[in-house]
């Protein structure tokens, strides 16, 4: 049986990392591993992950030095054959990794990347609407990036599921991205597959309108982030293929950051 870890970073996270770490050692898939790396938050995060900590909960404390950096370091402890990232305060259905590896065939050295269901949620799952998107099916890698440039749509890091031979190809987060690093890197695995397998019914829980969250930082700190994730993304497709149809879909992505980003920037 393959090696699943899940790799979550925490800060700040004391209202949520309970919940999140149930979540995760509910999983069918029993042969997994959990590592939380805690930046150096100033709540009790630290503390109440502690408490989780056995033979397969590692809980790693260090100093702030940002969400990709944390993912980084839960990446060179783990062992795992497959990696579930999981942010601090989301949530996985108990099945998701079992699904997604059963979708993989539970090949180790599998040359794509599993994508699942998710939806939003604010305090409680039943909030969560699972709306069907284009994104939602079996996609070479290209034609995945094209679809979700073009229509303004993600996949939060939750709903992944990566095989270690993929992400060994990848390496490592860039720990110079703070908002959207999340979508620079999966762009880089997305083109280093095979392509994406989408797998019904493994589901992950995104939660949204978190005050201070990363995600809604507009800091020209962020801004330059985002820039620099665009910049990256875009360059790294069009390498892949410079054709009508990509340079368009890199317009759109750009479009949608100087949507977002004026007149901040």
């Amino acid at each position: 049986q393959p090696l699943v870890s899940v790799l979550i970073p925490a800060y700040n996270a004391e209202l949520y990392i309970a919940e999140t770490l149930d979540s995760a050692i509910a999983q069918t898939w029993q042969n997994k591993e959990i590592i939380v790396v805690d930046d150096g938050s100033r709540d009790s995060t630290f503390a109440i992950a502690n408490h989780y900590a056995s033979s397969n909960v590692k809980i790693i404390n260090q100093q702030n030095h940002g969400a990709s950096a944390s993912r980084n370091r839960a990446l060179r402890e783990s062992q795992g054959d497959f990696i579930q990232y999981l942010d601090a305060d989301d949530l996985i259905a108990p099945d998701k990794i079992e699904k997604q590896l059963k979708n993989l065939e539970f090949d180790r050295n599998s040359k794509y990347i599993a994508s699942g269901e998710w939806a939003r949620f604010f305090k409680h799952l039943d909030e969560a609407n699972f709306i069907q998107q284009d994104l939602w099916r079996d996609l070479l890698p290209v034609d995945w990036l094209v679809e979700a440039w073009t229509q303004n749509l993600m996949m939060h890091p939750a709903a992944w599921l990566v095989p270690r031979s993929i992400s060994d190809l990848v390496g490592y987060w860039n720990e110079n991205i703070s908002l959207n690093d999340d979508g620079e890197y999966f762009c880089r695995a997305i083109l280093a597959s095979q392509g994406v397998k989408f797998c019904n019914g493994a589901k992950s829980y995104y939660r949204s309108g978190l005050s201070g969250s990363l995600s809604g930082s507009k800091s020209s700190k962020a801004w330059e982030s985002a820039f620099l994730t665009v910049e990256l993304c875009t360059n790294a497709l069009l390498e892949k293929e410079n054709s009508d149809r990509t340079r368009l879909a890199s317009a759109y992505y750009w479009q949608y950051f100087i949507f977002m980003a004026y007149p901040q920037v």
